[in-house]
């Protein structure tokens, strides 16, 4: 192979660092998707704050066939010198509001996408003073090595804001980590938290933006292409993958493109497997999917007599694999059915009867084609993949790939509602300059103003925001703060209306990959753990199938009232993590993911287990909201009257006690506001 470098590029393409409020050092993100989660008691200290995750970003060279040739580290291999910038922003309070992806056939619309939905948060805030909301920590230079972290930060009216830290390491990787973790406003008197996505004068510390390098070898100095950093949420379940990745949605828009290729025939271990693996694995964040594709449960793909039949391409096991595959959501086929797989909401996500498809998730068609030849019988058998788990043992070629695709397969890619890390706009290839890799807007290149109420035409346009992108482009879309949209993100919500016995608490669910809906607490665990003396398994079985609502430590039964105590407790929930079963009998998984104990008081297992969406108070609120309200009571005093009335409704048609139902309005749950 040719060794002479012509090209440089940093890897991962899109690097994803994670907030965390403990002083300790962060740990860095998977850099493999084969990588297995940490040790116990790595994701939080002793005092149970939440350790940062830090993004690791390295530079390869290739050669003029495209291939890669070496990592270039410091001081090795003629490198003398590397030279890294970074440069975060959070755009939240300064861009427009979120209600539902713009690119569904939904937006498009005006009867649904009304001029309220159109409007810039905080607008308010106007001329010369908007430019006072956006949190940029402006570009930084480290020169490589640099051991004492460069902090990034910024500020919002006035208050100061840390994005981030980033340094360099004796070899020449630059580590990004983000920001505490911290939501505030500056104005809480009169602006409260009133909903899920859009809370004027609230800001937050997730960010994103650029990555550059220049790289002097043999004494030349050669620019990168570039990469990208995301800062987001905890991931608070880092052993479990969801169902559609982030890597899978991108993968997918480059194969659609043809600048990715899809191997032929699918092998199982390789590409089917690891799809099924994953229904099973929500096992540990989802009280429904434990039922049916968990440990002995009916689809339990990972069972080795099961394993046996779905590996075999003959007609002995066709029609398992059909009905399989089957099973998976056709828009066409299905409608708005929630009966399909896989049972996750999608992107025209509402509460009560379904009016979209997109009610709920469909699998990428990459992944659909890819099922449908191993239906078919076309696909290569194999014993189970073991991959890379780490990184700096495979191959160097592969590597990269490892990198890029690590970061992206540890987020989620459900419903864009607004999502977790990122939301819709990264599904467009117009914001790539290859696969994986970000277009950048050149450095004190304007963004054009797209008016007080923006046009779906113009935001999806030639001119609109996606394309070259600029510091805190991506995470512009989300939640404002991050906290309102975790503690939304659930299960099963329903009005009251639709309550009966096809009402499952369980499922549907938004994101359990990265924000948990039921979970194993420590205590089940060490109940199954320990053998019984006298033999019977009844106890312990029992406590393995228990499962507690993540969120049970919320206390009050108002949505409102939850994501305000979210925003001050995010860090102190619980973190879903592997422990080994070492009885060693074989009657339960040898590697359980158990949640850490909380740093909340004690709640009951079912608490927050009933969600109800109340439509009618969305009035009063997104009155207050716009400043229209003129009521003889406050907006937030009669939104919680009607939000009380559910609650007791619900009480008494579902027989639970009121620690379990948790009521109020979301906006997301009524995306086109049809309850004016």
């Amino acid at each position: 192979m040719d060794q002479q470098i012509v090209q440089i590029k940093i890897h991962p393409a899109i690097g994803i660092a994670r907030v965390g409020n403990s002083d300790q050092p962060a740990f860095i993100g998977p850099e493999s998707p084969d990588e297995p989660p940490l040790a116990l008691g790595s994701y939080k200290d002793s005092s149970g704050k939440i350790i940062k995750q830090a993004a690791r970003f390295r530079i390869y060279g290739y050669n003029k066939a495209g291939e890669v040739v070496r990592e270039l580290k410091l001081g090795r291999d003629d490198v003398t010198g590397i030279r890294w910038s970074v440069h975060l922003a959070n755009k939240k309070a300064a861009w427009y509001q979120f209600h539902f992806p713009l690119d569904i056939p939904e937006a498009t619309d005006p009867d649904k996408l009304k001029p309220d939905m159109r409007r810039r948060r905080n607008a308010d805030v106007t001329g010369a003073d908007r430019k006072k909301l956006v949190i940029d920590s402006g570009r930084q230079t480290i020169e490589a090595p640099r051991k004492q972290p460069c902090t990034l930060a910024g500020e919002i009216m006035g208050r100061q804001v840390t994005l981030g830290q980033a340094y360099a390491a004796s070899d020449g990787r630059l580590l990004v980590a983000g920001g505490d973790g911290t939501s505030a406003s500056w104005d809480e008197e009169h602006h409260p938290i009133s909903g899920v996505a859009n809370n004027d004068t609230w800001y937050d510390n997730v960010s994103d933006g650029p990555i550059t390098a220049e790289v002097t070898i043999g004494g030349v100095t050669r620019t990168a292409s570039p990469a990208w950093v995301v800062v987001g949420p905890p991931h608070y379940a880092p052993g479990v993958k969801t169902i559609r990745t982030l890597y899978d949605l991108l993968y997918d828009v480059f194969v659609t493109e043809q600048t990715l290729e899809v191997k032929d025939p699918p092998s199982y271990p390789e590409d089917v497997e690891p799809l099924l693996a994953r229904f099973c694995e929500l096992q540990w964040v989802n009280h429904g999917f434990a039922t049916q594709f968990g440990w002995n449960g009916p689809h339990h793909f990972l069972d080795p007599a099961m394993r046996k039949r779905l590996n075999d391409p003959s007609e002995t096991s066709r029609d398992l694999r059909r009905q399989i595959y089957h099973q998976m959501r056709d828009y066409d086929r299905d409608g708005v059915s929630p009966v399909p797989w896989p049972w996750i909401y999608g992107d025209g996500m509402s509460s009560g009867k379904a009016t979209s498809v997109r009610q709920h998730l469909t699998l990428s068609p990459t992944q659909d084609r890819i099922l449908a030849q191993w239906a078919d019988g076309t696909f290569v058998p194999g014993p189970p993949c073991t991959g890379h788990p780490d990184v700096d043992q495979a191959p160097v070629a592969q590597q990269p790939g490892l990198l890029d695709r690590a970061a992206l397969d540890n987020c989620a890619a459900d419903a864009f509602h607004p999502g977790s890390e990122v939301t819709w706009p990264i599904r467009h290839k117009t914001m790539f300059s290859e696969p994986f890799r970000m277009l950048h807007r050149d450095e004190g290149t304007p963004e054009p103003d797209y008016g007080d109420e923006f046009k779906v035409a113009e935001m999806l346009g030639k001119n609109g925001p996606l394309h070259a992108q600029g510091p805190g482009d991506l995470t512009r879309w989300m939640a404002a703060p991050w906290q309102c949209d975790t503690a939304s993100c659930r299960f099963g919500y329903q009005v009251r209306s639709n309550l009966g016995p096809r009402y499952s608490p369980y499922l549907p669910t938004f994101w359990p990959a990265q924000m948990p809906n039921h979970v194993l607490k420590k205590a089940d665990f060490d109940t199954v753990n320990t053998k019984p003396g006298g033999g019977d398994d009844t106890v312990r079985e029992k406590a393995f199938e228990n499962r507690a609502v993540w969120l049970r430590g919320l206390k009050d039964a108002e949505y409102n009232k939850q994501r305000r105590q979210m925003i001050d407790d995010w860090y102190k929930f619980g973190i879903v993590e592997p422990h080994e079963y070492t009885v060693g009998d074989g009657k339960f998984p040898r590697y359980i993911q158990v949640e850490s104990e909380p740093g909340y008081p004690p709640a009951p297992d079912h608490a927050n287990l009933i969600n109800i969406h109340v439509p009618e108070a969305g009035v009063p609120q997104r009155a207050a909201a716009a400043g229209t309200w003129r009521g003889a009571l406050s907006a937030e005093a009669v939104e919680s009257a009607l939000v009380r009335q559910a609650i007791e409704e619900v009480k008494q048609l579902t027989g639970y006690d009121e620690s379990a139902i948790a009521a109020g309005y979301l906006e997301k749950l009524d995306p086109f506001h049809e309850n004016q």
